[in-house]
């Protein structure tokens, strides 16, 4: 079954059982959806500040940093994405905790592909029609519901793959984002993809973003970062 909705989304899943993972990303992806998959906490953790998704679906029992301290961290951070849950905790004491940490929904194993599927458009229904939320960063403006980059409400033309290397980058809000983190966002997780490709992206991108003083700054071995002159 496919999904229904008008929007299509980006969605992070951190599921530690591979099959599992392997059978929710083929679904949600032959729904349309683009889905990066993680298999513990710490990778998790870093995948999710530096790169934009519009929703995560995270195991409560994971290597590393479990489920729901990656939550509470999410949340104590300001970051609003909704979150779907997955446990194999029955107890209605687990289900209050994991929402009162911030959950958006919670569903327990083995649970239907379908209703997963049913979460997952009501949440998506939820962002159907946002508010317009502009980012700000110099002259430009980048409205992320409509993924536009604009100086002045005129539109930038930046093709898709180097649009969101600019949206990791400014997501990370000045922060260092490591060329795995962005080919990540724009590959999905563990494609087979030289890091070579980022740095000429990087480069065509820092062309277009020069005459309004943004720079991205390169630290060796790091990683890059997006500034602007006034920060530098």
């Amino acid at each position: 079954m496919k999904l229904s909705g008008p929007k299509k989304m980006r969605i992070t899943l951190v599921e530690d059982n591979v099959g599992l993972a392997k059978g929710i990303a083929y679904r949600l992806q032959d729904a349309g959806h683009a889905v990066d998959v993680l298999h513990d906490g710490d990778a998790a953790a870093a995948f999710l500040k530096g790169c934009v998704s519009d929703l995560i679906i995270l195991d409560i029992n994971l290597p590393g940093t479990d489920g729901l301290s990656l939550l509470k961290a999410l949340r104590a951070g300001g970051d609003p994405r909704p979150v779907i849950l997955l446990t194999a905790r029955a107890e209605t004491e687990d289900r209050v905790i994991g929402l009162d940490a911030g959950a958006d929904d919670y569903l327990i194993k083995p649970f239907e592909m379908a209703e997963l599927e049913a979460r997952v458009r009501a949440l998506s229904r939820r962002r159907a029609t946002p508010q317009r939320q502009l980012q700000h960063i110099g002259p430009l403006q980048f409205d992320a519901a409509a993924r536009q980059l604009m100086a002045d409400d005129q539109p930038l033309d930046l093709p898709r793959r180097e649009l969101s290397i600019f949206e990791c980058l400014l997501a990370a809000r000045g922060r260092l984002v490591t060329k795995t983190a962005l080919l990540d966002h724009v590959y999905g997780t563990g494609a087979d993809v030289e890091e070579q490709v980022v740095e000429v992206y990087i480069s065509r991108i820092r062309s277009r973003l020069k005459p309004f003083g943004l720079v991205i700054k390169a630290q060796r071995g790091l990683g890059y970062q997006l500034l602007h002159e006034a920060q530098t």
